[in-house]
């Protein structure tokens, strides 16, 4: 239940036969004699709560998750996510094709035997087999090239082998033209109005209909992602061989529509219900590596920021915020509702006075003492633990396990790290925020403002011009506060300005043609990403996404229903993973290319409903979804290609516990290299989601207010149990924004998170997020906030891409003289019927004076 206060709810344990602590006095009065037994029995009960808490919840006490964030996971485990457990046995049928044709060109030797230039001929053959008419032919051709680009796996020995010789053959295939020759392939079968009318008539579509978007997706799939990793001992021809193919996806030729927006497309045409048939997986998955090659990665992100701040004559950046991140450690989550039910019991026992003073060791980063923690605190919140309120008292694990002794702490000691005193992230200041400050101190020390002058510090005392002197020391300026500038003297001054000159960058181009057609592509990725999202419940009007994964023949063994089972979980689980990626990297490209470039998009998401989506998402068990294993290891590829398959039964796909589906026997797993503690897309996609939420409330106080309706508090506390640093950090961006609504009586309850804000959150001087009394908290300007920010970016699109013939700041000739003297092109025949035009238009028309008059 949900405490009164914002704290998370969590589920009510199912009932017992022994009654719950601090819930049996009002149920069972009992006499006297009885009292001894029923302490007896506390223990147990105590330890039935715990039971069922972690089993619906999972255990709070998780350890530290050793997890790096970055574009994307290894090598090996992205081509894995490409194919379905279903896609299995289509790999025996590309090694089938390639060798048919392979040994009745090359007589008695492998592919790995042969020089470059008799692979080169080879594959030319291939190519030359794409042409044929035949529909069967060109599959079985398009297989074999399939083949070639998994690493003719049927050659190798292990799983290095496999991913040197994919890379190896996906360089060697794109020097060859293969790409653009499955590009014309794709086309071809996008267009396959057959296809879709086959699949819009059949009641249930599965991998079939979709063979040979597969295969083309496929090798297209595996040419982006090999040339787009890069490796040290990479040749200089394949270097310049990648920085060719980027430039070719980023600038298409002879006014071709970019790569990337033919994917946007497939997902809007399957969102409409045209092409049901579309294997969405492998296009998300495609679009996303396509984007993260062409605009760039992270880092690139973050150096092209760097350089974008030098040109416009900006001081650099304070810190870098990928390695602040890495260096930050996970705080403890805060304590919840049945924890602090125990220990309420304990203290109305009579054991208040055995309450030791631990320190706060969890959230002291620094080795600094909890500025909001000191002896006579505890008193207070022994003091609120005796009103019956429902507020969440947040005590550490550590303290728990201390009142309660019969369960020693299960978490191993916290190892010190030598961090620099202070706080992670240097303070920043706005202009606003300083002419907000001086605004304020005028009214109070003069009783008049002077606008916007940020200089002027006559009449105001010396500690004033302190304050001021720090705010200014610590001001910073964005390039989206330069870029506004910008736009609003191109607004106001468009001809002494002149024409903007914008730069053609990867970016830019994919945005200008994007642009008519954005909202669509938005709603689809959303409309996708709500049918993947695991607290979706089906619907007959929802979109089918598992078209791609699905069987012709539905399993009828257990073992066969498992196995599906896991293939469902594991591909609504990748299609999250590449949507929140590619959405994540689209924004922070489009917001450093330009502020109402990315405020567009931003919109169109938020009408969309995707803070919501997100929200909904979160309000699930967050660490059974980070830790869940949908995954068989031993069929991942390449592993499945090269080793033997064990025999999997129904046994060794259910754990112990009987609660969550594991991927194999623990022999395989270790064989596979399988330990990890947590699921590596899950909790990038979570952290990705997050990222998202920040980039569309961030300065947005109607947008802020939703997450205040739709009261995501609870459910963002409860994604603090997750032992992240990253994904801590962005959860508690979330709760400081909305902080200032809701509430003392919730600020008072969660003093704990409102401390793990102040350690990792960034400070903004004058920023009263603690307390409500910021200006920006009124919430009477919300719509017009809204409307003011769109009326902008429909003046920014107007004025940079529409660009119609008679523009209205176009100069006019006012003389008539000059205008009378202009020579106008007149067509040959006109001048052979010159005097029949005079008796018909001029001579045979009245002249109607009066209605010359009546214009005037």
């Amino acid at each position: 239940m949900e405490a009164a206060g914002g704290a998370a709810p969590t589920p009510a344990p199912a009932p017992a036969p022994a009654a719950a602590p601090g819930r049996a006095r009002p149920a069972q009065p009992q006499a006297q004699p009885q009292a001894q037994p029923q302490a007896q029995a506390q223990p147990k009960s105590r330890e039935q709560f715990r039971t069922q808490r972690k089993e619906s919840e999972g255990s709070v006490d998780c350890p530290n998750l050793e997890f790096e964030y970055r574009d994307a996971d290894g090598h090996g485990a992205e081509l894995a996510e490409l194919y379905s457990y279903t896609e299995e046995p289509e790999l025996s049928t590309n090694r089938r094709c390639f060798e048919e044709d392979f040994h009745a060109q090359v007589q008695g030797r492998r592919w790995l035997e042969l020089d470059g230039a008799q692979q080169k001929a080879y594959v030319m053959h291939l190519l030359d087999g794409l042409e044929v008419v035949n529909r069967e032919k060109r599959l079985k051709v398009a297989r074999a090239i399939l083949y070639l680009a998994q690493g003719v796996f049927g050659d190798c020995d292990n799983e290095g082998d496999v991913l040197h010789w994919s890379r190896h053959n996906s360089f060697l295939l794109y020097r060859l033209g293969t790409f653009t020759a499955f590009l014309e392939l794709l086309n071809m079968e996008i267009d396959n109005s057959q296809a879709c009318s086959s699949a819009l008539r059949k009641p249930a579509i599965s991998l079939a209909d979709s063979t040979e978007l597969r295969v083309l997706l496929s090798v297209m799939y595996l040419m982006v992602e090999n040339i787009r990793v890069e490796q040290e001992a990479d040749p200089p021809e394949w270097k310049t061989c990648q920085e060719t193919f980027r430039m070719e996806l980023s600038f298409p030729v002879h006014n071709e529509e970019p790569f990337a927006l033919l994917l946007f497309t497939m997902v809007t045409k399957f969102c409409s219900g045209h092409a049901p048939h579309f294997p969405m997986k492998k296009v998300l998955l495609l679009l996303w590596k396509v984007l993260l090659f062409t605009l760039g990665g992270f880092e690139a992100l973050q150096a092209m920021k760097v350089r974008k701040r030098e040109e416009l004559g900006l001081p650099p950046l304070p810190e870098d915020s990928i390695q602040v991140m890495r260096s930050m450690r996970a705080a403890s989550p805060p304590t919840y509702s049945i924890e602090l039910m125990e220990q309420q019991q304990q203290q109305k026992r009579g054991h208040r006075s055995r309450r030791p003073l631990v320190k706060q060791d969890s959230l002291d980063i620094y080795n600094e003492r909890d500025p909001f923690k000191n002896d006579e605190a505890g008193v207070d919140e022994e003091e609120n633990d005796d009103v019956d309120s429902g507020i969440e008292g947040e005590l550490d694990l550590m303290e728990r396990d201390a009142i309660i002794p019969a369960m020693p702490a299960q978490r191993p000691p916290i190892e010190r790290v030598s961090f620099p005193k202070g706080l992670p992230w240097a303070p920043k200041v706005r202009q606003k925020d300083i002419e907000h400050f001086l605004e304020a101190s005028r009214n109070k020390f003069i009783g008049f403002t002077l606008g916007q002058d940020t200089e002027t510090l006559i009449g105001l005392p010396r500690p004033i011009h302190e304050s001021v002197k720090t705010l200014k020391q610590h001001k910073y300026v964005s390039i989206s506060d330069i870029q506004i500038k910008n736009e609003e003297e191109l607004e106001k001054c468009p001809m002494s300005l002149g024409e903007e000159e914008v730069q053609e960058t990867p970016c830019e181009i994919l945005y200008r043609a994007m642009l008519y057609n954005l909202p669509q592509y938005m709603i689809a990725l959303l409309k996708i990403l709500l049918a993947a999202a695991p607290t979706s419940k089906a619907k007959t009007d929802s979109i089918n996404i598992l078209a791609d994964v699905l069987p012709e023949e539905m399993p009828i063994t257990v073992l066969q229903s498992m196995k599906l089972g896991i293939d469902v979980n594991r591909h609504k689980e990748i299609i999250v993973k590449s949507i929140s990626a590619l959405l994540l990297l689209l924004l922070k490209h489009l917001k450093l290319n330009h502020i109402y470039q990315f405020e567009y998009v931003s919109q169109h998401l938020v009408f969309a409903n995707c803070i919501p989506l997100i929200l909904k998402f979160f309000n699930q068990n967050i660490m059974s979804y980070i830790t869940a294993k949908n995954s068989i290891s031993v069929l991942d590829y390449p592993h499945c290609t090269v080793y033997d398959l064990p025999e999997l039964t129904a046994e060794s796909l259910v754990s112990s516990t009987e609660r969550v589906l594991v991927t194999s026997i623990a022999v395989c797993e270790r064989e596979a290299g399988d330990n990890n503690q947590f699921c590596w897309r899950n909790l990038f996609s979570c952290i990705n989601l997050l990222r998202i939420l920040n980039k569309l409330t961030k300065w947005k106080h109607s947008r802020t207010m939703m997450l205040v309706v739709f009261k995501s508090a609870p459910i963002l506390k409860r994604a603090l149990k997750v032992k992240q640093a990253m994904m801590q950090l962005y959860v508690l961006k979330l709760l400081k924004i909305q902080t200032k609504y809701l509430g003392r009586q919730w600020r008072k309850s969660n003093m704990k998170t409102m401390s793990a804000i102040y350690q990792k959150v960034r400070h903004r001087m004058n920023d009263d997020w603690a307390y409500g009394n910021d200006i920006d908290a009124r919430p009477w300007d919300f719509q017009a906030e809204e409307c003011t920010l769109r009326a902008n970016i429909e003046a920014f699109n107007s004025r940079r891409y529409d660009k119609p013939q008679d523009s209205e700041f176009a100069p006019v000739d006012n003389c008539l003289q000059s205008v009378l003297g202009q020579r106008l092109e007149l067509p040959e025949d006109f001048h052979y019927s010159y005097e029949l035009w005079l008796e018909r238009e001029v001579f045979s028309q009245p002249i109607r004076w009066e209605e010359l008059l009546h214009y005037q």
